[in-house]
């Protein structure tokens, strides 16, 4: 199949390194705020606090992780396009709503994905080192920082992008009946999925070998 540059599967490779380099962040006790949106639904809902620069390549070049590792930590979020392109880095989201407990990046989180449903939201917490994905408003993932195989990764990634479940079972992420709510425990690193009013809540593990 030839992908377009607007493909979901190009979306989904955005969210991967996003989530990469937030494990990352997160076990530097580093926050950060990225929001994933197509140039047109984003303009006019941000405001930048630094001068820009021009990054020649985009989220999927090569050596690119590094950089956007760093620009990550300034104030702000950084802003990339579904096919990966830095819209701009240190920006203050002007849609804002409410998350009971939390502070004005979950806010921000949580305004921008209510305003536009096409539009992803990672937050990576400095303090917890969690990281969340908030969609149309909502928490739709929330993991720790310890590294999960990379085809586990893929498939949750694409998930995200197309909300097909066939891709959480082919990724070994089912629900068990256990307690309060659907659980499976695989064994090491945290994450919670909600999906279709349901939250799977998995325990998933890189293999090191």
């Amino acid at each position: 199949m030839i992908q377009t540059e607007n493909s979901p599967d190009k979306k989904s490779e955005v969210i991967t390194s996003i989530l990469n380099i937030s494990k990352r962040l997160a076990k530097e006790n580093q926050g950060a705020f990225f929001v994933i949106a197509d140039r047109k639904q984003i303009e006019g809902h941000y405001r930048l606090h630094y001068p820009q620069i021009q990054f020649a390549g985009n989220l999927l070049s090569k050596g690119m992780e590094a950089v956007v590792e760093k620009l990550a930590t300034l104030d702000g979020a950084m802003i990339f396009t579904p096919k990966g392109e830095m819209v701009s880095y240190g920006a203050r989201i002007l849609k804002s709503e409410t998350v009971l407990g939390f502070g004005t990046k979950h806010a921000a989180a949580r305004g921008i994905t209510l305003y536009d449903e096409s539009i992803t939201a990672v937050l990576v917490s400095e303090e917890t080192g969690w990281i969340k994905i908030f969609q149309k408003g909502e928490i739709v993932l929330e993991t720790d920082a310890v590294d999960i195989e990379p085809s586990t990764l893929d498939k949750v990634s694409r998930f995200l992008t197309n909300q097909d479940t066939a891709l959480l079972a082919s990724a070994g992420i089912a629900a068990a009946a256990l307690g309060a709510g659907p659980v499976l425990i695989v064994g090491g690193a945290y994450m919670m999925i909600k999906t279709a009013g349901q939250i799977i809540s998995s325990a998933l593990k890189k293999d090191r070998r």
